[in-house]
């Protein structure tokens, strides 16, 4: 990997957006914060700032010294990058009436410029600014406008390499021509080159994993997810039989899926080991129902299954994660409110009780890069195209208490409920779908006779990363059939809802 585009973050909700938008035209980049002043390195194409929720203009504003990157090499800032360009470089930034939220039409006064090469003299761009950029810095042009704001795009036309400024944001959907925009600061100004492949990336990971690891041994947790088991299977092809994998059964996974994930691994090649420590898992939720304590009462067990077994391998010095690029993104904090730090999900608090050295195959991919190296890679479509599961598994689709009876109860339901989505076609419609033990019993007639049974709700939703979600429209004879066929072969379940809330302002899980 030669090339690579920067993008500094100053917060913005949409910078994951802007460096999706460059990876799908095969470009590496990678994010930043504002505030690490990178130096420009051997390699670096092209820098990207994002957009924040500050204003240039308060006591709080997020500076940047710039003379390190403009004339430097080519430059496209966007929204709060403009603005900090302009006002930095002796333009006018205000507050202004004509402030704009949403749609908006572009009129590109230069269409000559590369950086609109085929692109509409009118399309449809996002807006979402409270300031304006009412005056460029002298040795900057005006490229566009909209009918709202005179300055929605402009340009150097004094530096050594080009440096752009745009108002409206091309990284999200609802800019038509954003991703084409986009494309052309790559390649028609930066000179970038699409060589950013699942191919290429398998090819440099498995060499560096070598080189890094070397003859050491790598201890792994799976969970049958596609990240988990994309990262077992790079690290399979650099070290071998050296990487030792574990796949515990905490009872409160899929109906049959501990002996049917299990096997397929098996059939991979891993080196694995199942683990069934369903008992332990059920004391240790015995009588909880509160959400919260669930997950840590999980996570701690986990890792006290994890740690006993460990120990039966000895000499490991690293621990596998199939931490992806958000978990990463998310760790690293960007001064301002609108900046989210957590630590990895995937296996917390182990590296520090266990002092092994952390490997992660797959840190700087996102989650629809993860599912493409995987199939370079002749993972099965079935383990790429899962619904994502939640760690703690059933135990949060149950609400109110845990028992091996309800746990049951609910494999089946969903069970059915996961049959008939791949029965009809829909599975791969849908982004996630799951079935929840609700904690009341609803009355109902079987027969002749009266029943007070328990009610399942069915949640399917449509969404790209989990962070909003639509829920799905299934078609009503589909419904029909699964709400029948739950009701009349899983006794004691006499009712079955389907959940109709959108993220936000409901979760995609109950718990």
């Amino acid at each position: 990997m030669n090339q690579k585009v920067l993008i500094l973050d100053f917060g913005s909700q949409y910078t994951q957006l802007i460096a999706r938008r460059v990876r799908e035209h095969n470009v590496y980049c990678e994010i930043v914060p504002y505030h690490s002043n990178p130096d420009l390195e051997d390699g670096i194409q092209a820098v990207i700032l994002s957009g924040s929720p500050f204003s240039v203009r308060g006591e709080d504003a997020l500076d940047l010294n710039l003379d390190k990157y403009l004339g430097k090499i080519p430059v496209l800032s966007i929204c709060y990058g403009a603005q900090l360009i302009a006002h930095k470089n002796g333009g006018r930034v205000e507050a202004s009436n004509k402030r704009e939220y949403g749609k908006a039409e572009l009129d590109v006064k230069n269409t000559n410029d590369p950086i609109f090469k085929h692109i509409d003299p009118h399309s449809q761009v996002w807006m979402s600014h409270a300031d304006s950029i009412l005056e460029i810095p002298e040795g900057y042009e005006i490229l566009a406008g909209t009918k709202s704001i005179p300055i929605a795009c402009y340009k150097s036309v004094s530096h050594a390499h080009p440096v752009y400024g745009l108002q409206f944001h091309p990284e999200v959907t609802h800019s038509e021509q954003g991703s084409e925009i986009i494309g052309n600061f790559l390649f028609e100004v930066a000179g970038c080159k699409a060589d950013w492949t699942p191919a290429v990336f398998v090819d440099e990971t498995i060499a560096e994993l070598r080189e890094t690891i070397g003859e050491d041994h790598v201890l792994m947790a799976l969970s049958g997810g596609v990240d988990s088991s994309v990262g077992a299977m790079l690290l399979h092809k650099a070290i071998g039989d050296r990487l030792h994998c574990f796949f515990i059964n905490n009872g409160l996974l899929r109906k049959n899926e501990f002996n049917e994930v299990l096997d397929l691994y098996e059939h991979l090649g891993l080196n694995i080991k199942g683990i069934d420590r369903t008992d332990y898992f059920y004391s240790e939720l015995a009588g909880i129902s509160d959400p919260e304590t669930k997950r840590k009462r999980i996570g701690n067990a986990f890792i006290k299954v994890f740690e006993e077994e460990a120990k039966a391998v000895p000499g490991i010095k690293w621990l596998g994660q199939g931490t992806i690029y958000p978990d990463v993104i998310e760790s690293i904090s960007v001064h301002g409110p609108s900046a989210t730090i957590k630590s990895h999900h995937n296996v917390g608090g182990l590296p520090e009780k266990m002092d092994l050295k952390i490997v992660e195959p797959l840190r700087m991919l996102f989650k629809d890069e993860v599912r493409k190296v995987g199939a370079s890679i002749g993972l099965p479509d079935h383990i790429l195209q899962r619904h994502p599961f939640p760690g703690p598994g059933l135990a949060i689709r149950i609400l109110g208490d845990i028992s091996e009876d309800k746990v049951q109860l609910l494999q089946e339901a969903d069970h059915i409920y996961i049959q008939k989505l791949k029965e009809y076609d829909l599975y791969d419609k849908v982004w996630q779908a799951g079935t929840i033990l609700l904690p009341v019993q609803s009355v109902g007639v079987m027969g002749d006779e009266r029943t007070y049974e328990s009610v399942v709700a069915l949640r399917a939703v449509n969404s790209k990363d989990g962070m909003t979600a639509e829920w799905s429209k299934l078609p009503y004879d589909f419904l029909a059939d699964v709400s029948s066929t739950i009701i009349n072969e899983v006794k004691g379940i006499n009712r079955v809802v389907y959940d109709i809330s959108t993220k936000p302002p409901s979760t995609i899980e109950w718990e």
